[in-house]
């Protein structure tokens, strides 16, 4: 049995830090299409070379287009963007927008795509309807229960990735429109100004009412391991690199102890 142990990469520099501090996969983006565009995002030539680095080691990269895209962007810039990664080995596309993924299946049929928590899929046929587009994994929504996350691994053979570290959203998914609706910046634009995280007043009471405690489950990875689920995810692509190292080392260390006790 093994589960990967997935981190974030919002720079060149947390990159690194993660896969020397013991994560099998990285998340990141380039500097178009992601979700976290104001993260220090590495270039795509930056990237290529991260990719080269990763393989020698026996580790993944998954590129985030978790972005809502118009016909122009689908069009003009997303073949270009990534076909030199996808000739350098990239492992995977994380995807949220329905057109981006049949675009990236008919273009690179070789390429595994997972389907995103933005996708808000709650259920094994709402993941199973996206196999024949070349998805090989999906995030469910991260309001699932881990029970209701394990009877969903009955009925699908797809990889499974559920994030067990970090920030959430208040928004179901992520799927917010508060910050657009505000201030014109899309969070599905990868633009958000996080305005939940703002201090409101309701009642004569200033609270930050919206904004909603990280996760931490290092406690629950026995439970979470025999629910099936093959990905463990930290959220984190606007952390510090020393943060990632910590958490990602931390994830690595209990979740091998737990294995190694279980194989006894």
């Amino acid at each position: 049995m093994s589960v990967e142990i997935l981190a974030p990469g919002g720079s060149v520099d947390g990159i690194y830090a993660a896969m020397l501090h013991g994560a099998d996969a990285i998340y990141t983006g380039t500097q178009r299409f992601s979700a976290r565009a104001f993260a220090d995002n590495p270039s795509v030539e930056q990237l290529c070379d991260i990719l080269d680095f990763a393989h020698v080691r026996d580790k993944k990269i998954y590129l985030t287009v978790n972005t809502l895209l118009t016909d122009e962007e689908l069009e003009a810039h997303l073949y270009d963007l990534l076909l030199p990664l996808y000739d350098n080995g990239l492992d995977a596309v994380i995807v949220q927008d329905i057109g981006v993924m049949q675009f990236i299946h008919e273009a690179f049929p070789a390429l595994d795509i997972h389907a995103s928590t933005q996708m808000t899929i709650v259920t094994a046929d709402g993941a199973n309807q996206w196999k024949p587009y070349g998805v090989t994994r999906v995030v469910p929504a991260r309001e699932l229960s881990i029970g209701e996350i394990a009877q969903m691994r009955k009925h699908t053979d797809l990889e499974m990735e559920v994030f067990v570290h970090g920030a959430l959203c208040y928004c179901y998914s992520g799927q917010c429109m508060m910050s657009q609706s505000i201030g014109g910046r899309s969070g599905n634009r990868g633009r958000c100004a996080q305005p939940c995280r703002l201090p409101y007043t309701v009642d004569g009471q200033k609270k930050y009412f919206l904004s909603l405690k990280d996760i931490c489950t290092l406690e629950l990875i026995p439970e979470l391991v025999e629910a099936g689920i093959d990905s463990f995810k930290i959220e984190g692509r606007m952390k510090k690199p020393e943060y990632v190292a910590a958490v990602t080392a931390m994830y690595r260390k209990y979740v091998d102890l737990y294995l190694d006790n279980i194989c006894k």
